[in-house]
């Protein structure tokens, strides 16, 4: 369980976008919603990263998996940071999570640090439980991510803008311990991103290749995700969010490298009614 400044406990996180980018899900997952097989209320939801603008990225709509792949045991995307911008993020996104009640978490990126600034600020008229700094998305400029500088002054500048708790998604590709040694009184969770595929399979092409390569996750980038959990742990008192769950066992391992909450992502894309199911299975276990 991790509890942040403001009061707000959490113990099962949706990763950012999972669940579109207002926590009601993609168009095709409504129905599980439905019928009750996925339920948003189980979660603190990391909505869909946005940037100070508007931004195509490679998502199209018209073949939504145009940019995606699925791979035994996860996928591979290169979403490219799709999104409508963060002013139609508050306006629209945020007012709706509001009104169907779920803990919202709002999710940024630039490589700006004062347009991070900016945005920090502009997210503070929306009704969220945190925010999240995700200076981890594989479409990144790879040399950019290996910036501890970068990093830690997005954070720095974030937190100075912002009345909310602070989280931090990172990536393989970062040096994540000495960030996670640096933030530790600006942050109040860390979370963990997708692997670059160059550092996943460097000896193979990409899928996504035309796209930039994309990030591998879910089940098949445990091998990464798992042991950058170990290594946050045992080297910051920052609480770590647990990456890439793909079966039932994979929560209590999770919790056994460190992990004080337990966050998914891709499982949603493949089978999209596992977590609800998971954290129902574990609640009845506890009664």
């Amino acid at each position: 369980m991790i509890a942040l400044s403001n009061g707000h406990r959490f113990e099962y996180m949706v990763a950012s976008g999972a669940l579109a980018f207002d926590g009601r899900g993609w168009l095709w997952e409504w129905p599980l919603r439905w019928l009750g097989f996925l339920d948003p209320m189980l979660f603190t939801i990391v909505a869909k990263t946005v940037a100070r603008k508007p931004r195509a990225g490679n998502l199209r709509w018209s073949k939504p998996f145009g940019c995606v792949r699925l791979l035994k045991g996860g996928a591979v995307n290169s979403v490219g940071m799709t999104n409508p911008g963060i002013e139609w993020w508050i306006r629209v996104a945020a007012a709706r999570a509001k009104r169907f009640g779920y803990a919202i978490v709002g999710s940024i990126a630039s490589e700006d640090i004062n347009e991070l600034g900016e945005m920090a600020a502009m997210m503070n008229d929306a009704n969220l439980v945190a925010l999240e700094f995700n200076p981890s998305s594989p479409n990144f400029n790879l040399a950019l991510t290996k910036q501890v500088e970068y990093v830690v002054e997005g954070c720095r500048t974030i937190k100075e803008k912002t009345k909310f708790p602070l989280l931090l998604k990172l990536s393989v590709a970062h040096d994540y311990k000495q960030i996670a040694r640096e933030t530790e009184d600006i942050v109040e969770a860390i979370g963990i991103n997708s692997v670059p595929w160059s550092m996943a399979f460097p000896m193979q092409k990409s899928p996504l290749a035309h796209l930039g390569g994309g990030g591998v996750s879910g089940k098949i980038a445990q091998v990464w995700t798992w042991k950058m959990l170990a290594d946050l742990a045992a080297a910051t008192k920052t609480p770590i969010i647990g990456p890439s769950v793909w079966e039932y066992r994979d929560i209590e391992n999770l919790r056994g490298l460190g992990a004080k909450a337990i966050s998914f992502g891709t499982i949603f894309m493949r089978y999209p009614w596992r977590p609800t199911a998971f954290v129902r299975r574990e609640v009845r276990s506890r009664n």
